[in-house]
């Protein structure tokens, strides 16, 4: 594990965009952690983060003042009975895995969904089919099973990247109790 140094974590600005654009562009362009096959615009991505925040927490981890990595939810499904439930994505710098941003970043994400009276978080992540390879291993599944995320469902090579299969697997974490009569969902800005 590299040396730790401060990770401050702080909600995204518009203004981010093109820094967390660079740290998504090599998982589209080298990875099939992504199942994107095209790196979005600048424009297109800083649409997808104002959607984004309207609702739902978008996340920037920094060290030293440098972007290292983020994170963000979003609906899940998007129709008016999942409103408890959200769907999270990660992403750190490439040199940043295994220093402990991920987990900061998902701590902070949980604990504001859980505010938002969020209950079930989903994650969707690419999965070779049987072994990993050159573009995707198990490593993202078992991040998320470290931090108490337990699979729940598996698509079989459902997308197709680099000439080859990749399955999808959806994992589940619940942070809230189901009650009988749950408070509305408070959208992000609100907090």
């Amino acid at each position: 594990m590299k040396e730790q140094k401060q990770i401050f974590i702080r909600k995204a600005r518009l203004e981010d965009a093109g820094k967390l654009l660079e740290i998504y562009r090599p998982y589209v362009e080298k990875t099939a952690i992504s199942f994107e096959c095209q790196v979005p615009s600048l424009e297109e991505f800083s649409g997808r983060m104002s959607r984004t925040l309207k609702k739902y927490p978008y996340l920037v981890a920094e060290r030293e003042g440098k972007i290292v990595g983020y994170a963000c939810a979003g609906p899940f499904v998007g129709r008016a009975a999942y409103d408890w439930s959200a769907e999270v994505t990660i992403y750190v710098g490439e040199d940043e895995r295994k220093t402990g941003v991920g987990r900061k970043l998902y701590g902070c994400l949980e604990e504001i969904l859980r505010n938002q009276n969020i209950t079930n978080l989903y994650a969707c992540i690419g999965m070779p089919p049987e072994e990993e390879d050159e573009y995707l291993t198990r490593n993202s599944a078992d991040f998320h099973a470290h931090m108490g995320y337990r699979m729940v469902g598996e698509f079989q090579k459902c997308g197709y990247k680099f000439g080859r299969w990749y399955s999808m697997v959806w994992m589940e974490k619940i942070i809230g109790p189901h009650v009988e009569k749950p408070s509305p969902l408070i959208p992000f800005g609100e907090l």
